[in-house]
């Protein structure tokens, strides 16, 4: 008879913890390459939510960056300086504008995410097919778990 183990809080906690942990630490690792890029970590976030998502109005990009939208309202301004995104007027009322990512700023997001992903593909190259298939089992379980908004 094979017995079942049912983790306890306690490992469900200190696993929560490690994924948290290993979640960060994989993040930084991989934003190393984003040091040539013409963009801040946070001007990456941003844009790709907009290339993603977008057009956005302020309010909206502000909320999915958790933000107040006066420190947005900065942060597209330094993005559409470098010609990453641009603004355009609602017609139907004046005050409101879209933010919508431009070609260069697509082209930006795709370059830093294709390197980024070189990246992390080497280093899945070096474990041997089991690790990999574990791996891509545990993502799969993850992909579950995330709400997507």
């Amino acid at each position: 008879m094979v017995q079942q183990i049912v983790p306890s809080h306690r490992s469900t906690l200190d696993l929560a913890d490690r994924l948290h942990s290993s979640a960060i630490h994989l993040l930084r690792w991989l934003r190393e390459v984003d040091a040539d890029s013409p963009a801040t970590g946070t001007q990456l976030s941003a844009l790709s939510v907009i290339v993603f998502k977008g057009p956005l109005s302020l309010k909206t990009l502000a909320e999915a960056e958790q933000v107040r939208p006066p420190s947005m309202s900065r942060l597209v301004g330094a993005l559409e300086a470098k010609g990453l995104v641009r603004r355009t007027e609602d017609p139907d009322d004046r005050r409101a504008v879209s933010i919508h990512a431009t070609r260069k700023g697509e082209r930006v997001l795709g370059n830093g995410r294709k390197r980024r992903l070189e990246r992390l593909a080497g280093e899945l190259q070096r474990l041997d097919p089991e690790a990999r298939a574990t791996l891509a089992g545990a993502v799969t379980e993850l992909d579950r778990l995330i709400p997507r908004r």
